[in-house]
């Protein structure tokens, strides 16, 4: 898989320097000021930081005292995720939370899927903004707010989506795991639900955080857009969604080379970016290039900081 990946990273690399020549895409920022990425990488580490910060809340029990670990371990899986294709990094976050903090698969699984329907949730209530400002109609915005409220609305039909999911698993599997271990189903359904927030109140500080921590995201990546591409709000903004969207999808290449700022570039596209000016066009394609490279090296830099921030756990005795 590492082979696999540093390939695809480095015909990635041999593909750009055909194309436009990697000192005429790094130039972007010269001409940007390098003040500007710095700001932005900065604005990048941020979002890493508020993302640890929506696991600690979560597990507040078995993380308290610990925030380095657990950005260690935010930022190792990130890294993964970036770095792998098909979302397999993706795996490494339950054994991760098993190892340094003793958390049972099932319910680090669990949390992780809801985290992840939450990001995409957020991303997808962020597209509906401007879809909303562009259609100018009142039942648009109604029907916004309706998705941006649905997570809500699902916290308050757990126990009734658990009940039915109890219902629905068939007689011959609950048998077999009975005999693996008696009360096993029951015991598997309670980690699944400890993966959910404990409360209404902890779920609207991670549905919170999570809001936040994207929609910073998104507007730091479509001012680097507009900065890099001279591309107009609508088309940054729409370039970012893009990208991001594409890396939360099930399929994306290694480092997501080719896949992120092929998102960008439908993403500034849809929401009107010139297609017809070819000069336009080109420098469109150098400033998405320039915005996923800012993601990578958020990403690595993180990963080499966090390093730092991470504490041997504690003796118990």
């Amino acid at each position: 898989m590492t082979l696999f990946t540093l390939t695809i990273i480095v015909l990635y690399a041999a593909f750009i320097q055909w194309v436009w020549g990697w000192d005429s895409v790094v130039s972007l920022w010269t001409h940007a000021g390098w003040t500007s990425g710095i700001v932005a990488l900065i604005a990048l580490l941020g979002t890493y930081a508020l993302r640890t910060w929506r696991i600690y809340d979560y597990f507040p029990k078995e993380t308290t005292g610990r925030f380095g670990t657990l950005l260690r371990l935010v930022q190792v899986h990130n890294l993964l995720n970036v770095m792998l294709p098909f979302r397999s990094g993706e795996a490494s976050f339950p054994l991760l939370m098993k190892r340094e903090f003793g958390l049972p698969l099932a319910r680090s699984t669990s949390a992780l899927f809801v985290m992840r329907l939450f990001d995409l949730h957020a991303l997808l209530a962020a597209a509906g903004t401007g879809l909303a400002l562009q259609a100018e109609k009142c039942w648009a915005w109604g029907l916004w707010l309706a998705f941006l409220i649905l997570p809500a609305v699902a916290f308050a039909l757990r126990g009734s989506v658990f009940r039915l999911l109890g219902k629905m698993l068939p007689g011959k599997a609950r048998e077999m795991l009975d005999e693996v271990e008696p009360g096993k189903v029951q015991k598997l359904f309670g980690e699944l639900e400890a993966g959910l927030p404990a409360d209404a109140n902890a779920f609207a500080r991670a549905w919170g955080a999570t809001l936040i921590n994207w929609f910073t995201k998104i507007a730091v990546l479509a001012w680097v857009l507009g900065l890099l591409g001279g591309l107009s709000v609508a088309a940054s903004f729409g370039g970012a969604l893009g990208g991001e969207l594409s890396s939360v999808l099930p399929v994306h290449a290694p480092a997501g080379v080719g896949t992120y700022p092929a998102g960008i570039t439908a993403g500034a596209l849809a929401f009107g970016a010139d297609a017809d000016n070819r000069q336009a066009f080109e420098e469109l394609g150098q400033a998405a290039v320039n915005a996923h490279l800012l993601v990578i090296v958020s990403s690595l830099v993180g990963t080499a900081l966090s390093l730092f921030a991470a504490r041997p756990a504690r003796d118990p005795g």
